[in-house]
Order: C-alpha cells, then structure tokens, then sequence
C-alpha cells in the first residue's frame, strides 16, 4: 500500500469516527430526596437511579420513561472538585421539575452522589439520550 493509498485510509477512518461520535448535550443538574409521587405514574418503583426533567426535555410529558447517561464536568460554585472524575450514572425521567427548576435534570440524591459531591449541590453535566 502506498503513501497515497494510507492517507486516503486515514482519512475515512477520520469521517467515520466523527459521523459516529454523539455530542452530549450540557445543562445544570441538582438533586432531590422527597419520596413523593412521581409525575410519570407509569415509570414508579423505579428505583433511584431517576430523574425528573425541566421544560427543556420535558415536552408535556413525552420524556417519561427517556434515559440518559450523565456525567459531570464541572462545578456551578466554589466547591472545590465537585465532579468524581470518569463517573457517569445511567437514569429514567420518573419526574416533572417545575419551574423555577434549578437544573435540566433534577437528579434523585443517589444517582447525583455517583457523579458529584452532594456538597455540590448544583453541577454542570454533560448527558446524552441512552
């Protein structure tokens, strides 16, 4: 194979990574602990590895049951290193926050504690629709 040929190679290998990456969509999360009824009565006992969701990804109820990946990236406030670095968290939308919603994604407290320091209270993540 020639110099041509390899640098024609790399870049297809080159297309073909970008068109197959997902670019995650960011936004603000916070946490909650309250055991109330969630807005998606379908999607209960679900554990707590869910989420309730903002008007953003609500879209009048459609987002019950949707799952995302989510990772934080970094903190909203001075807490020192709120994120635990490479963690992720995989949730259902079980919820509905309503506005004012401090976050897009309104984390039950477990599923906020794998990504980020409760501290924290309010990070900036990155997720993606799994």
């Amino acid at each position: 194979m020639g110099i041509h040929e390899i640098r024609i190679l790399m870049v297809v290998s080159m297309v073909l990574c970008l068109t197959s990456a997902v670019h995650a969509a960011q936004g603000n999360a916070v946490f909650y602990n309250s055991k109330k009824a969630p807005a998606c009565s379908q999607e209960q006992n679900k554990g707590t590895m869910v989420t309730g969701v903002s008007d953003e990804l609500w879209g009048n109820g459609a987002a019950c049951g949707r799952r995302y990946r989510v990772q934080c990236i970094r903190g909203t406030n001075k807490a020192p290193h709120p994120c635990h670095d490479g963690a992720f968290v995989e949730v259902t939308v079980v919820d509905y926050c309503r506005s004012p919603c401090n976050g897009v994604l309104n984390l039950y407290q477990d599923a906020f504690a794998q990504i980020a320091n409760i501290d924290a209270g309010n990070v900036i993540v990155e997720y993606n629709q799994i």
